[in-house]
């Protein structure tokens, strides 16, 4: 027969945990976000954007450098335009996007805060 089972005092073998920095809201935005970018032709979409260095391109030049039918790029930017990350502007039957002003940099500051209230329970 075994003896009584030994559990240890949570306090002996665990740092407690810091608060989080991060609130509801913005878990829930990162959430969101981090959904749209879980998919490698969004990145490449907003790499190419990145390389544009603000300026707009049209729909119609990342089907050859995606290798993607347009309607599937056209989703894609579509998903990235709907998260806020991307701005769309119609020039005749052309849609051209560029990058939102502000959207890459909310999207690191969200990343920042998760990052430092990772880095306060790491020791």
């Amino acid at each position: 027969m075994c003896g009584p089972v030994k559990t240890l005092d949570v306090l002996e073998c665990c740092t407690p945990l810091a608060g989080s920095s991060l609130s509801d809201a913005e878990a829930r935005e990162l959430e969101r976000l981090f959904r749209v970018l879980a998919d490698r032709h969004r990145l490449k979409i907003l790499n190419l954007l990145m390389r544009a260095e603000g300026e707009p391109v049209c729909v119609c030049e990342f089907t050859p450098t995606l290798g993607l039918a347009q309607p599937t790029v056209s989703y894609h930017l579509k998903q990235l335009t709907g998260a806020g990350l991307l701005e769309r502007e119609r020039r005749g039957t052309f849609a051209y996007y560029s990058l939102k002003p502000g959207a890459l940099e909310r999207l690191s500051a969200l990343v920042d805060t998760t990052s430092l209230a990772g880095a306060a329970h790491v020791r």
